[in-house]
């Protein structure tokens, strides 16, 4: 907060007469509202403390802290008498009284903008403390925030502040909201894109580590034909052989290692025969195991992209939802869950996905799909309640943001899952199904 800006505050403040409501709404944000209608907000961070204006901002909690419970006492419905700023310094003070059915009691509140001591004091007429949003100590500095110590005032700056003029300080006031969304929604993209590029380097990793099948099944022929190689020379192999030269039956000559642990030939061939079908399986089911990674790296790179186009902080956290579950449950890692509104909504990250929400939707529960092209399953849980428009749109949009990456309209298809009949695996028929449109360039 610039010293500048906070002198033309003061002067648009000194318009209002009363403070009729004020509580914080945050850890360090004060919503302050003058003659009934005029919001205010202070956000008192150490590192960037600045006011605000904006049309709504959601109360995180009740607080009740000897600091809330006097601040309420002393500055609900109170009179301004006077704002000013205090001893030069970046220092907002309002001067107020509160009349009562014994006495009329006057009180100071003040803001202080000043970087590492910031904070918010409550002082009587005598500039007590009275309460305050920091306590400080003499350990932590020369000036004591401490309940029932007078405060001590703030040493002149040695320099003089430059001017900033604001064209219109009610504009300015929302421009801070603004400007202070987008540097949290910035941070919160970068945090988020850090989390799911490491979880993309992971799957990469695991991608490129795959066995190849040319190479298994190499592997599984020579198991095998060692294996019967040796059963076919038993008689010729001492027992007390480590490595034993035979003749192949094209008349090569092959060498074989016989290893410590196994007890017979015998046992040195079965164990060659139990790797041969080892390889062999896992090089018939290697294609699965690569479709599987490659639809889950696919699912991470538009994950990526969703984020980095996410317009509020909203979106990011329906994409990150909190985890409200006290036990510990099993996920699924090729299903990925979201809440909108309280609403359960759940998307196939690939086929596999897709064939699990199908397979265990109820019937009234609410299905989505991108019209006549192959997309990611949504399904909503709905309890046999009435889902709301805006959680249909959400849901819709996830689908689309989660499907392709182009920009565009595009329209999805959803119904009951009761209408949707399973043809193979994802492919579906369905009917009685209405249709939404999602425009990604907004």
């Amino acid at each position: 907060m610039k010293l500048s800006h906070l002198k033309q505050i003061t002067a648009y403040l000194q318009k209002f007469t009363k403070i009729s409501a004020i509580y914080r709404v945050s850890d360090t944000i004060i919503k302050v509202v003058f003659d009934r209608d005029n919001e205010l907000y202070f956000e008192m961070r150490r590192s960037n403390s600045r006011m605000f204006k904006c049309a709504s901002y959601a109360r995180s909690k009740v607080y009740n802290a000897p600091f809330d419970v006097v601040l309420a006492k002393r500055f609900n419905r109170a009179n301004i008498l006077h704002v000013e700023i205090f001893g030069g310094d970046k220092i907002l003070r309002f001067k107020t009284s509160v009349a009562s059915a014994y006495k009329e009691e006057r009180t100071y509140l003040q803001f202080e903008f000043t970087g590492k001591y910031t904070n918010v004091i409550i002082l009587d007429e005598d500039e007590v403390v009275l309460e305050a949003l920091r306590h400080v100590d003499l350990f932590s500095s020369f000036r004591e925030v401490r309940v029932g110590q007078k405060l001590l005032g703030v040493p002149q700056a040695p320099f003089e502040a430059k001017e900033y003029p604001i064209d219109d300080v009610e504009q300015f006031l929302y421009d801070e909201y603004a400007k202070e969304m987008d540097d949290k929604l910035s941070s919160l993209k970068k945090q988020k894109i850090s989390l799911l590029n490491k979880k993309l380097k992971k799957l990469e990793k695991l991608f490129e580590n795959l066995d190849n099948e040319a190479q298994l099944e190499t592997e599984a022929a020579e198991c095998s034909h060692f294996g019967n190689l040796l059963l076919a020379n038993m008689h010729n192999i001492k027992p007390y052989q480590r490595v034993v030269e035979l003749d192949d039956y094209e008349g090569k000559k092959v060498t074989v290692e016989l290893h410590k642990e196994f007890s017979s030939v015998a046992r040195m061939a079965n164990s060659l025969f139990l790797r041969s079908k080892k390889a062999k399986q896992r090089a018939s089911h290697m294609h699965i195991e690569r479709e599987s990674l490659e639809s889950k790296i696919e699912h991470m790179n538009l994950f990526i992209h969703t984020v980095q186009e996410a317009k509020d902080i909203a979106k990011i956290q329906l994409l990150f939802p909190k985890n409200v579950q006290a036990k510990k449950v099993k996920t699924n890692d090729s299903i990925e869950t979201f809440w909108i509104d309280g609403y359960k909504v759940s998307l196939g990250k690939n086929e596999r996905g897709n064939v699990e929400l199908l397979q265990n939707a109820r019937a009234k529960d609410i299905w989505l799909h991108m019209k006549e092209r192959p997309s990611a399953h949504v399904i909503i849980t709905t309890d046999k309640q009435n889902v709301p428009d805006n959680v249909i749109k959400g849901s819709a949009r996830l689908c689309v943001d989660f499907t392709i990456f182009e920009k565009d309209r595009y329209l999805v298809d959803y119904t009951p899952r009761r209408e949707v009949t399973i043809q193979s695996g994802a492919n579906v028929l369905y009917n009685k199904y209405k249709t939404v449109e999602v425009d990604t360039r907004t």
